[in-house]
This record gives C-alpha cells, sequence and structure tokens, in this order.
C-alpha cells in the first residue's frame, strides 16, 4: 500500500507560503450563492404541493439545480419561478357589468331574423318501455 511521505519543517521551508494576493478575475467571478432549498421547502415558500415543484423542474419549466442527485433551488431561482408563473392582462377591456347590455328585440326573436325553434323534452330512459329499447343479443 502506498504512504505518502511525511513532510518535515525543513520541507516547508522550501516551499514558503506567500502572502495573498488579490485576484484581479475575482470581481468577475459570481458572488457565492445563496443558501439552497428542497422542494418541499420551495413548495412552501409559494404555497404549493411538493409534486408541482418537483414536476415542472423535471419537465424543464423552472430553473433548478441538480446537485447529489436531487432538485436544489437557489433564492434566484424561487425569483424566477414567480416571474414565469406571472400572467398579466394582454389588454384593458370593460367587465361585463360595465358593457351596456343591447336593447331587448320587440318581437321576442334573435336580432338574425332566423325563427326561433321550440324545443321539446325527450322521454326519461327509464320510462321507456321495453320494446322501445333495443335488445342485447348474447
Amino acid at each position: 500500500m502506498f504512504h505518502p511521505r511525511r513532510r518535515s519543517p525543513r520541507d516547508c521551508e522550501e516551499f514558503p507560503v506567500k502572502p495573498h494576493s488579490p485576484n484581479p478575475h475575482s470581481e468577475n467571478r459570481p458572488s457565492r450563492p445563496g443558501p439552497l432549498h428542497r422542494p418541499a421547502e420551495v413548495a412552501r415558500i409559494l404555497r404549493c404541493s411538493e409534486w408541482w415543484v418537483k414536476e415542472q423542474a423535471r419537465k424543464g419549466r423552472i430553473p433548478f439545480s441538480w446537485i447529489g442527485g436531487s432538485y436544489r433551488f437557489t433564492d434566484e431561482h424561487i425569483t424566477e419561478i414567480v416571474r414565469l408563473c406571472e400572467r398579466r392582462p394582454a389588454s384593458v377591456t370593460p367587465s361585463r357589468r360595465e358593457t351596456p347590455a343591447p336593447p331587448p328585440s320587440q318581437s321576442g326573436r334573435p336580432e338574425s331574423g332566423a325563427p326561433a325553434r321550440q324545443l321539446k323534452a325527450r322521454r326519461p330512459r327509464r320510462a321507456q318501455s321495453a320494446t322501445d329499447r333495443p335488445s342485447i343479443a348474447a
């Protein structure tokens, strides 16, 4: 079995530790992500079911991270989910109550001029006689 060689204090003197120098690229690096939430926590925050959160992530409809074989969500993911599920009206239209109703016609017929057809009720099936029903051949 392989054993790494033990280091002596003398070995460390060969490679002194340099003082930390600022990385010029650290400003471009994304900041440390916030806490990761499990689907149950996201469901509680959004007031929906855990199943819905997992199903939407599985179908790729909402952003998520796949860490350790399970879904994880950042605060930014949750904000994006809310934005994706937001619905806005396409245009402002007056409601039915604000729209004036058309005046009723004088004759009671539809305005298209077609005569109204009188409706006739059918007899209930249970009231039909046995002779009216089709027989089932065995």
